[in-house]
């Protein structure tokens, strides 16, 4: 009797059905399973996480469109070019649960062109950018405001007044706290670009992606 036969006769090779590892967990909205442990409850927090890129043609929508469907909450999302000529560096700040932020780096690991992924530590060395528009009724004020932050005056006229501050995140909102008063009209904020501190490397890569 040919093997065909004994499978049609005994049925597939392997665990019987009732013996087969089952997937676990419901699926959201787009279908896709989550995982049990995620959903358990978690404080969440907030984080960093560095990815090193290639650079090719749609790459930053591949990165945003997983954390769109994996419904991971991300706050800024900032990418630019690195000391290696073809490669990027795309920074977020994400709020989840630690099995959230887990599940972040690993499905960001698995997505191509990504080179490294890691979360960065508590500290790291990070900075941002925000240019702001206020009206010019007290030019003087802004003025005092804008060097108390170690601004620059981009623009000035008889209505409006355009500056930028560059800081970390907790001198950028507390510099738009003190210009509430003169009235905000626009604000461009970057996100946060950031390394790891000291000798610690940002991204692990080796000759072939340098």
């Amino acid at each position: 009797m040919s093997r065909n036969q004994n499978v049609r006769r005994d049925g597939l090779e392997g665990p019987e059905p009732e013996e087969r590892k089952r997937p676990v967990g419901r699926r959201n909205s787009q279908g896709i399973r989550v995982d049990p442990e995620v959903e358990v409850e978690h404080e969440p927090r907030r984080t960093i996480i560095s990815a090193y890129v290639a650079d090719e043609p749609g790459v930053l929508a591949r990165v945003s469109g997983l954390f769109h469907r994996r419904q991971f909450n991300i706050e800024s999302l900032t990418v630019g070019p690195t000391q290696n000529e073809g490669y990027s560096r795309i920074t977020m700040v994400i709020e989840e649960p630690d099995p959230g932020i887990e599940q972040a780096k690993k499905q960001l690991n698995k997505l191509l062109p990504v080179v490294h992924v890691r979360e960065l530590d508590e500290k790291p060395v990070a900075r941002e950018l925000v240019i702001l528009k206020v009206d010019g009724d007290e030019p003087d004020k802004v003025q005092a405001i804008t060097e108390m932050y170690g601004g620059e005056t981009l623009d000035a006229g008889p209505r409006t007044i355009t500056v930028q501050i560059t800081g970390d995140e907790s001198k950028i909102d507390d510099a738009l706290d003190a210009y509430e008063q003169f009235g905000i009209r626009e604000i461009a904020r970057t996100g946060q670009a950031a390394l790891a501190r000291g000798e610690a490397e940002t991204a692990r890569v080796d000759e072939t992606h340098t």
